[in-house]
């Protein structure tokens, strides 16, 4: 289940060379939080024994409480879908996949480019490279 769904969704992600790889830590968490197979995939351990599906409430609040400890002030649910965006475009993944990958809709990701020079920078420079860029964001001249 998601903030916007009942059903669920289908998630896709594949083994990462840095500290945030998904793949590393899916095996941590199942490793930490060991549930029977008819459990929710984020089941975790509570205190008292008993195992609970991990809510995206409990998630933020946990979120929160880490962010205030280490002293990353304003570090909201929405920062890791910026940051994940972000991330896949520093390392050159094309506009097109990023968009479809973050669950952009409509002109949010436009808007989101428009606003952050240092996604945009590799893209204004006198190259080729600035192609992607422009054909989002500049009308075709007729």
């Amino acid at each position: 289940m998601t903030p916007t769904t009942s059903k669920g969704e289908s998630v896709q992600c594949v083994k990462q060379d840095s500290p945030s790889d998904p793949i590393a830590a899916l095996h941590n968490h199942l490793c930490i939080n060991p549930a029977p197979s008819e459990c929710h995939l984020f089941t975790w351990g509570h205190r008292d024994g008993s195992l609970h599906p991990l809510t995206c409430r409990q998630f933020l609040s946990c979120l929160s409480n880490l962010a205030n400890h280490l002293c990353l002030l304003g570090l909201r649910g929405h920062s890791l879908h910026i940051g994940g965006t972000l991330e896949y475009l520093l390392r050159g993944i094309p506009f097109e996949v990023v968009q479809a990958q973050g669950c952009w809709a409509g002109k949010a990701f436009l808007l989101y480019l428009q606003k952050h020079a240092m996604i945009l920078a590799p893209y204004l420079q006198a190259s080729l490279a600035s192609e992607p860029f422009t054909r989002y964001t500049q009308p075709p001249i007729c």
